[in-house]
């Protein structure tokens, strides 16, 4: 069975967490959390309310991450997903993180992202030239890191999936699951 790595840390959207998750378990696929370090991360909820003009954040569910970034042998997975949240702008400095992502890139193995999680890619250097939808607000870092942002609810550039947030999810979900079936199959 696959392996698919899902990264992530305190604050991520606990929809762009869970939702991946559970979909690529149903499909089939064995999905290890990796974070900063091995614990019980805090997820939360980003909603919008009346009046604000950006997203308001709340706190969500807890979930156990199943090993460290230090820890990933990226040569052991099939895949990698990355989520959006708060998480991204802090776990993107991480060293071993962006060693993950370069890892993906350079193997030409399906990579997921959305929302915030384009800030991760811009980080480890492997958007220039690429095509990739974000959340609106983090389009001038894709810009910044060279690539080309897109507005719409599923972008795919070769084995590369983005879409801007969790409204997205049927969408970006159905998208990755077609890469993820003709590069990783499932037995």
């Amino acid at each position: 069975m696959p392996k698919i790595l899902l990264v992530t840390g305190d604050a991520a959207e606990v929809l762009e967490v869970m939702y991946p998750y559970q979909r690529l378990l149903e499909e089939g696929y064995e999905v290890h959390i990796a974070a900063p370090t091995k614990k019980k991360l805090q997820f939360v909820v980003h909603d919008f309310v009346d009046g604000f003009d950006t997203y308001t954040e709340k706190l969500g569910h807890t979930w156990p991450a199943d090993l460290a970034f230090a820890d990933v042998d990226p040569a052991d997975y099939a895949a990698l997903v990355v989520p959006g949240g708060r998480a991204p702008e802090y776990i993107r400095n991480d060293a071993d993180l962006q060693r993950i992502v370069r890892h993906f890139v350079a193997e030409g193995k399906p990579l997921a992202h959305l929302c915030h999680g384009a800030l991760v890619l811009a980080a480890a250097g492997v958007l220039d030239g690429r095509r990739t939808a974000a959340y609106p607000a983090v389009a001038p870092d894709v810009r910044a890191a060279g690539g080309e942002f897109v507005d719409e609810e599923a972008v795919v550039d070769g084995v590369l999936v983005s879409a801007r947030a969790w409204p997205d999810h049927p969408a970006w979900m159905r998208e990755f699951v077609a890469v993820l079936r003709a590069k990783a199959p499932v037995s």
